[in-house]
């Protein structure tokens, strides 16, 4: 454990700045200069593509830095076998809401934990989401929104259930928003320290 070690969070992802917070920690956002929309999983399973692409977010922050410990993280949403990242446009959230309605599906996040002192860490963790009808009108307001920007299958598993979306996760709710936190925090603890009061 060194409580002297700064949790950096290489990512620009709201979410898992409040989630991280939520937890009692206090990162430090920095974004990682990457955009993983350039690159392509090719053969790579899903769970090996978001560990990947959490090392190199990692990586790419570490290497600017002096020191700290590192957080990247990845996360995507799979149906049948396909990968489902964050829409580029109105169409592709409708389309990927679409098919993720009346059916389930796997959302993976990788994590990644890098410092100038310490072995890296790499881990993932899958949770199930059941997703019950969604009416296409519940589609058009939920697109005009533009709530579905920047969100891994186009959305947030917290905002949609409050908005009363039929969906239930099996799993930790956490990995589904970006972190997967009941097993993550643990290990920030023993690396940092308890987190704050």
């Amino acid at each position: 454990m060194n409580t002297s070690l700064q949790l950096i969070l290489a990512s620009r992802s709201p979410r898992r700045l409040a989630l991280l917070r939520e937890a009692g920690f206090d990162p430090v956002p920095r974004a990682a200069d990457l955009d993983d929309g350039d690159l392509t999983p090719g053969s790579a399973s899903p769970a090996a593509w978001v560990a990947a692409l959490a090392y190199l977010k990692a990586r790419r922050v570490r290497d600017t830095v002096p020191d700290g410990l590192i957080l990247g993280a990845d996360t995507v949403v799979v149906k049948d076998g396909d990968i489902i990242g964050q829409p580029q446009n109105s169409r592709d959230a409708r389309d990927a809401i679409t098919r993720l309605r009346s059916g389930s599906h796997l959302v993976i996040t990788g994590v990644a934990l890098l410092s100038h002192h310490a072995p890296r860490l790499a881990m993932t963790d899958t949770a199930r989401v059941e997703v019950g009808p969604i009416s296409d009108r519940q589609i058009d307001l939920y697109l005009e929104s533009e709530e579905w920007r920047g969100k891994a299958g186009a959305y947030n598993l917290a905002d949609r259930q409050q908005a009363g979306w039929p969906l239930v996760c099996h799993g930790d709710p956490a990995t589904v928003m970006g972190l997967p936190l009941r097993r993550l925090a643990p290990i920030l603890r023993e690396h940092l320290g308890s987190p704050v009061a």
